[in-house]
């Protein structure tokens, strides 16, 4: 299946969408407004299409976890990861593969902000749902200044190197 991105995608230029996401905390859930998590920032913003899935674990997050020293001195506020998973299969993906917490997980469990944002994927016919494309994108103060969707399964434009790349 492909994902396709339509007209109403977040570009450049543009606000991310004003709905809470759901942040994994050492307290428990904890929702955040875009002013919480974006605001006076410089925010590395990558998607994945689920947590635990085949290229989301063995190959997306791990490519920010061996990137976010390289992220972060280049002015990186937060490197945040978000999926269309409830918050509980965030923290135990976060627990199995960011013991460290350099990536702030995000849920998105009823792909509000995924749809809002116009990056949203059916994968209905493979028993999946509603999930999100998967991206990467810089944000400052709340406004995308970078951003790079793939097309379908491809994992080529949104890797931490990429970003790097991007960030200069």
């Amino acid at each position: 299946m492909n994902a396709v991105r339509g007209n109403n995608a977040l570009r450049v230029g543009d606000s991310v969408p004003d709905v809470p996401l759901v942040a994994v905390t050492g307290g428990g859930p904890k929702p955040l407004s875009r002013a919480e998590l974006f605001g006076g920032k410089k925010v590395v913003l990558f998607a994945v299409p689920g947590a635990f899935t085949p290229t989301c674990t063995a190959q997306h997050l791990p490519s920010f976890l061996a990137n976010h020293q390289r992220i972060k001195a280049k002015g990186v506020d937060t490197i945040a990861c978000v999926a269309v998973n409830d918050v509980f299969v965030m923290k135990a993906w976060a627990e199995a593969k960011d013991p460290e917490r350099v990536v702030t997980m995000l849920a998105d469990g009823a792909a509000a902000w995924t749809k809002a944002a116009g990056l949203d994927w059916d994968l209905s016919g493979l028993g999946l749902g509603v999930r999100a494309q998967r991206f990467a994108m810089i944000v400052d103060d709340g406004v995308v200044s970078h951003i790079a969707v793939e097309e379908g399964a491809a994992f080529k434009v949104s890797s931490g190197d990429a970003i790097v790349a991007a960030l200069g």
